[in-house]
């Protein structure tokens, strides 16, 4: 079996830290020699180049930026089995970083990561937001613990990967208040040539909704597409058009954009999910995360 030196990986990291091997050395007490002969060694056992040199300064490699955020995980935890060890509380926050899949609401994001932030421990929580392919290679790199998103993964990304269904509801549809006194009679088949705000094309909730027009026979007039789901409402609060969201941030939109419900989709049910690079979740936040929005968030989460 293969051991991994700590004394090079800690020489290594304490140059990245520092950005040059004569700060390390400074740092450490150490010759310089010394020093880039461990950093060789580690090179060599690992079969990857660490650093680049530009100039006279030194640039880490995509591995190296690889290793230097596992070097941060392991001297961390070091440190921290110190502290306990000292009978001393660590007093650091539990950090977590979720990927946010650019088409998930805003609102349906907050709900699910909101409960992290209500643990009793500290906790640190960062959000990425982006297009799911690169949240998904950023996955793979490790540098996320989750992405969510408003579909499975699908073989965007080599490395294997799971998708857990989070849970599932229904669409509504909401609109300003002179829009919605118009359009609630009658609905469904009231808002056939309504104006309408829809996600743009590609979306879960746009592929669902097309689907839904089309099994009803009605053809809105498609007054704008938005990426973005907030710009989407904002545009709705102005009276621009209908617009339709999941229903779990029903009153969230009432309240925050003040327009009124117009009718609800009960055939279109909107899905959500967490990827992970494991079966089973290993990071405690992650784990909370999931489990109160199958025990809590959603009726008969997965």
């Amino acid at each position: 079996m293969d051991w991994l030196n700590y004394h090079h990986l800690l020489y290594f990291w304490v140059v990245a830290k520092e950005g040059t091997i004569a700060a390390a050395c400074r740092k450490l007490g150490l010759a310089q020699p010394t020093i880039s002969a461990q950093i060789k060694a580690l090179e060599s056992q690992l079969g990857e180049q660490l650093f680049s040199r530009t100039g006279r300064n030194l640039v880490l490699t995509d591995t190296g930026r690889s290793v230097l955020r596992y070097a941060d995980e392991i001297f961390s935890l070091g440190q921290e089995l110190l502290d306990t060890l000292a009978g001393r509380s660590a007093g650091r926050p539990l950090r977590v970083t979720i990927g946010i899949a650019d088409v998930l609401p805003k609102l349906v994001a907050h709900r699910l990561l909101e409960p992290v932030l209500s643990m009793p421990e500290g906790v640190r929580l960062i959000c990425h937001e982006a297009p799911v392919t690169e949240l998904l290679m950023r996955l793979a790199a490790h540098d996320l613990h989750l992405v969510l998103s408003d579909r499975p993964a699908g073989s965007q990304v080599r490395v294997r990967v799971f998708s857990h269904l989070l849970g599932e509801c229904g669409v509504s549809v909401f609109g300003a208040n002179d829009l919605a006194e118009s359009y609630r009679r009658g609905f469904p088949g009231s808002v056939n040539g309504a104006p309408f705000l829809l996600p743009t094309e590609g979306t879960a909730l746009r592929q669902s909704l097309d689907r839904w027009f089309e099994t009803e026979d009605i053809h809105p007039v498609v007054v704008a597409e938005f990426q973005d789901s907030a710009l989407l409402k904002t545009f709705g609060q102005a009276g621009k058009g209908l617009f339709a969201a999941p229903d779990i941030t029903e009153q969230e939109i009432l309240k925050q954009y003040a327009v009124r419900v117009v009718g609800r989709l009960e055939s279109v049910r909107e899905q959500f999910y967490a990827i992970s690079l494991r079966r089973k979740f290993d990071h405690p936040l992650v784990a909370a995360l999931v489990e109160n929005a199958k025990g809590r968030l959603f009726e008969g989460g997965a």
